[in-house]
């Protein structure tokens, strides 16, 4: 029943989207009467953002309007768009909802505005990244930027406790054993936090530098019943027997990031996305700092989840010429290098992220780079979001402590591959 509403919906979205190009702008009108509405979700980057969209405006008379919605209604914000005829002329798109997007007509082609440009160069992009959004032999966004995960610790509480600092030379038992000595019995402070739905930013990690995997290379199978995948998970299973970890009903309502700043925890896995706000918070800006993430002390793996945003554009924009000359500003050498300065997220450019690491000199930026030895695309599939939010919800149990990870992860194995074999 629900693969049938979903197919019903999408093809209403798809039909809303066909039925809307008819009143497309042919891209004549005049630049100083355009003002693009440009949709993101993430609020600590559209002060930066903002500035680049001036330079921009600046450079082509092209106004813009950069609109926040955040990231927990921003993809039912855009399929009300789609439905209603009335997407953003140009929006992020993320891996975990491209094929959707493209597949039913819903992106701008920007194909042959890439082949034509002489402003954007997309070899100069990871190709991994670039292949994220393409569909067939076509391209509908361009790379926006690239992250990586690392290891944010409290100086202050490691001193308190007569631990070194986090190095090159950890590895995941180092981080367990701190992580026990870091907790106080009357709960006022834990070692680390780290959520079931904080998977790119924590536990993928591990998954992959213990030898296991999330979905197989060919998108059929997954990875959950492997035995380096439990063993991982496993992992996870045991830091909350530790007691490192605050009780799930706590997490559940605060992300990692928020107890971090609050002074609850002394450990936290964070994506290079989360620089603005970590590194602008006073708490932390006093006392933390960051080191690259442990190792696998078997295998001597330090591999980094990484991912990519995409710039895009509704394939209905009346403005399909302007959208396209913003995406192809945000795409530039120039923007991308101006990203990467204001620290706002590491630029996908080629060569633009020299200056990233003097953004917020108080903190050792240098640790995300170093995290790009060894990556690891972020794991998708067209099914992604159906699987990603059932195995979250299935490993609360192992979060909870209700049941172990030998026990949750073959469930989530058997139900994420019925889903592969439906795309």
């Amino acid at each position: 029943m629900k693969k049938s509403i979903a197919i019903i919906a999408v093809a209403c979205m798809c039909a809303c989207v066909l039925f809307a190009g008819g009143s497309q702008d042919t891209g004549q009108a005049a630049k100083g009467d355009v003002t693009l509405k440009v949709a993101i979700w993430d609020k600590n980057q559209e002060p930066g953002l903002t500035k680049i969209a001036a330079d921009f405006t600046a450079a082509t008379g092209i106004k813009t309007t950069i609109q926040v919605t955040p990231w927990e209604q921003y993809w039912t914000m855009l399929e009300a768009g789609a439905t209603g005829g009335s997407l953003p002329d140009v929006f992020w798109m993320h891996s975990n909802e491209f094929l959707k997007y493209a597949e039913y007509n819903m992106l701008l082609d920007l194909t042959k505005r890439i082949a034509d440009s002489k402003k954007l160069d997309m070899n100069q992009f990871p190709p991994e990244i670039t292949a994220l959004y393409k569909y067939g032999k076509k391209q509908f966004a361009v790379p926006k930027d690239i992250d990586t995960i690392a290891l944010w610790y409290n100086k202050t509480m490691f001193d308190k406790a007569g631990l070194a600092y986090p190095d090159e030379s950890w590895t995941w038992d180092t981080f367990r054993s701190a992580a026990k000595q870091l907790t106080k019995k009357d709960g006022s402070q834990y070692g680390c936090a780290i959520r079931p739905d904080t998977n790119q930013a924590g536990w993928y990690n591990l998954v992959f530098d213990m030898g296991g995997e999330i979905v197989s290379a060919n998108k059929k199978k997954s990875g959950f019943d492997k035995a380096e995948t439990i063993k991982a998970l496993t992992f996870m299973e045991n830091l909350i027997k530790d007691g490192s970890m605050p009780p799930y009903n706590i997490m559940a309502e605060n992300r990692g990031e928020a107890l971090f700043e609050a002074g609850k925890v002394a450990m936290v896995t964070e994506g290079s996305w989360m620089l603005p706000e970590l590194c602008n918070n006073d708490y932390v800006k006093a006392n933390c700092d960051i080191a690259v993430l442990p190792k696998d002390a078997s295998s001597g793996r330090r591999c980094s989840i990484y991912n990519g945003l995409g710039w895009a554009a509704a394939s209905n924009t009346k403005y399909p010429e302007q959208a396209w000359a913003f995406i192809e500003y945000f795409g530039s050498k120039e923007a991308q290098t101006k990203q990467s300065d204001l620290g706002i997220v590491i630029s996908a450019y080629k060569g633009t992220t020299k200056n990233w690491v003097n953004a917020y000199p108080k903190f050792n930026l240098k640790a995300y780079l170093a995290m790009m030895d060894d990556m690891v695309i972020r794991p998708y599939s067209k099914s992604t979001v159906a699987w990603e939010d059932m195995s979250i919800q299935k490993l609360v149990d192992v979060w909870t402590g209700k049941k172990t990870a030998a026990a949750v992860c073959p469930e989530i194995a058997r139900e994420m591959n019925a889903l592969l074999a439906e795309e």
